[in-house]
C-alpha cells in the first residue's frame, strides 16, 4: 500500500499527462474523433475532457473519468475509442511518467455535468413559469383594484363645476 499522499499525487500527474495526451497527441485525438482524420474541425464537434482520475491503493490500477460534450453518437465513439487505446495510452503514459509498474488504464463515462445541466435547466423553467405567473397575478390585481376604485367612488366629484384656466 501506498503512501495517500503520494497516491494523491501520482493521480494529479496522470490527469495532467492525459489531458495534454488527449491535446497534443493525433493517436489519441483521431480515437475520439475519427472525424478529424478526414479535416473536420476537432473544435466544433464534441468537447473530450477528464473529470477525474482515481488511482488504486497499489497504484496498480487507474481510473479516468472522462466526459464527452455532444450528441449520442459522438460520445459512443469518443468513449470506444478511448477505450480501444488504452493499452496505447498505458505505454504512453509509462514513457511520460517515471513509475516502477505503469498502472492499468480504465477510462468510465462520466455524465454528472449533463445531470447537472438538466437540473439547472429544469429550475430555470420553474423560475420563468413561477416569475410568469407572479407577474400575471399583479397585473390582474392591478386591474382589479382600477376597476374597484371607480366603484368605490360614491359621493359627488369634487371638482365638478371648477373652469381651469391657462
Amino acid at each position: 500500500m501506498a503512501n495517500p499522499r503520494r497516491v494523491q499525487m501520482v493521480a494529479k500527474q496522470i490527469r495532467r499527462e492525459l489531458s495534454d495526451m488527449l491535446l497534443t497527441d493525433k493517436v489519441l485525438q483521431y480515437a475520439v474523433l475519427p472525424e478529424a482524420s478526414l479535416g473536420a474541425d476537432r473544435y466544433l464537434s464534441s468537447l473530450t475532457t477528464i473529470t477525474d482520475v482515481q488511482v488504486s491503493g497499489d497504484l496498480q490500477v487507474v481510473k479516468v473519468y472522462v466526459s464527452v460534450f455532444g450528441d449520442e453518437r459522438g460520445k459512443e465513439v469518443a468513449i470506444a475509442g478511448l477505450k480501444s487505446k488504452a493499452k496505447y495510452v498505458r505505454s504512453a503514459l509509462g514513457k511520460r511518467i517515471k513509475l516502477r509498474l505503469t498502472p492499468e488504464i480504465r477510462f468510465i463515462e462520466d455524465d454528472s455535468f449533463e445531470k447537472g445541466s438538466r437540473v439547472i435547466a429544469i429550475l430555470d423553467k420553474i423560475k420563468n413559469d413561477k416569475s410568469t405567473e407572479r407577474q400575471n397575478k399583479d397585473k390582474l390585481d392591478s386591474s382589479a383594484n382600477a376597476d374597484d376604485d371607480d366603484d368605490d367612488w360614491d359621493g359627488e366629484d369634487p371638482d365638478e363645476g371648477i373652469i381651469y384656466v391657462e
